[in-house]
């Protein structure tokens, strides 16, 4: 594994060289959300931790930002991508220098964060999905407070923000989908789908009108009509718990699905049928992402059995090692100017 200013090489076994949220960009880098579980030393404290870049290039990894214990995903201002922001269990860290520099801008209260959303018409606006609930920023996130109005459950996973109406968001929580119209003033819940653990939620890029959950124990879920009614698919995932879903950025057709104990699944005709992938090294997969910058390329990331990518549907898989990680999330940031 190609791990540059990284990793110290004691603490991995194997460094050989060899990838969601994605910005449908032709210049965009791809960012992975991890901890180095598999690979302990006698510790509590994860050997390492935070957000990698993968370099197309090189097939090297990269650090970005600070080596904090738990970060669950990065999200780049779409207006300024020099201004990122971090969500970690101890709240929110931002810089606004393209990853210089880093300070945290929560307090005590906010806490346990696993997902950002920036406003694409106002950067200033930004919300946090955590498991106390919504927090938003009106300032570029130097003050908070809390959105939680209508919501019955807080422990919320993840927060899409509508591109054409961006007064209006989705809240992936553990009882289900909720919606506001209002900028989080108010939430009520998305009767579409049912009151299920959503453990990760996706929208189509080429296609808005799509969208797709992974759910925990029910599987997946398709939506055609912009999330206002929505269909159980891919009997196969029906009792799984789906950690990863994605849809193509650059054809809204193609899906891909993986869970615990489930390998990868994937659909070319908007969800209708589904295959299984030739197999990984573990069935265990915690992420998908289509690639912003390589058409028809998908990538996955197994539990501590590393990271690979496909470029024929499944069919083939590549190494990109990060042997030992747990990931979180997999996305492309825009490039940093």
């Amino acid at each position: 594994m190609k791990l540059r200013n990284i990793i110290p090489f004691a603490l991995l076994p194997v460094l050989a060289t060899s990838g969601c949220s994605a910005q449908s960009q032709v210049d965009s880098e791809m960012f992975i959300a991890m901890i180095m579980t598999k690979n302990q030393r006698s510790s509590s404290i994860p050997t390492d931790s935070g957000i990698l870049l993968h370099s197309k290039d090189t097939g090297e990894w990269e650090r970005l930002g600070p080596a904090i214990q738990m970060i669950s995903s990065v999200t780049a201002d779409p207006s300024n991508p020099n201004s990122l922001f971090l969500a970690c269990g101890n709240g929110v860290v931002r810089s606004l220098d393209g990853g210089e520099t880093w300070r945290m801008v929560t307090g005590w209260k906010e806490s346990d964060v696993l997902q950002i959303a920036i406003d694409p018409t106002d950067g200033n606006r930004i919300y946090a999905a955590t498991a106390w609930g919504v927090n938003v920023s009106t300032d570029g996130g130097e003050s908070w407070s809390m959105a939680n109005n209508g919501l019955d459950e807080y422990f919320a996973k993840g927060i899409v923000i509508d591109a054409r109406d961006p007064s209006r968001l989705l809240l992936a929580n553990t009882r289900g989908l909720f919606e506001s119209t209002d900028r989080t003033a108010t939430w009520v819940r998305n009767e579409g789908i049912p009151e299920v653990a959503i453990l990760r939620l996706r929208r189509g890029e080429s296609n808005p009108d799509v969208w797709i959950a992974g759910t925990e124990g029910r599987g997946i879920y398709i939506s055609h009509d912009d999330a206002v009614s929505w269909k159980a698919v891919a009997p196969a995932l029906s009792e799984a718990n789906v950690y990863g879903v994605a849809v193509d950025p650059h054809d809204s057709n193609h899906l891909a699905a993986g869970g615990w104990d489930t390998g990868i699944h994937l659909s070319s005709d908007g969800g209708i049928t589904w295959q299984k992938a030739t197999d990984l090294v573990s069935p265990n997969v915690t992420a998908v992402c289509f690639d912003a910058n390589v058409p028809g390329r998908l990538w996955a990331s197994t539990f501590e059995e590393g990271t690979y990518f496909t470029d024929d549907m499944g069919k083939n898989w590549k190494s990109a090692d990060l042997d030992g990680a747990y990931v979180f999330d997999i996305g492309f940031l825009p490039i940093r100017r």
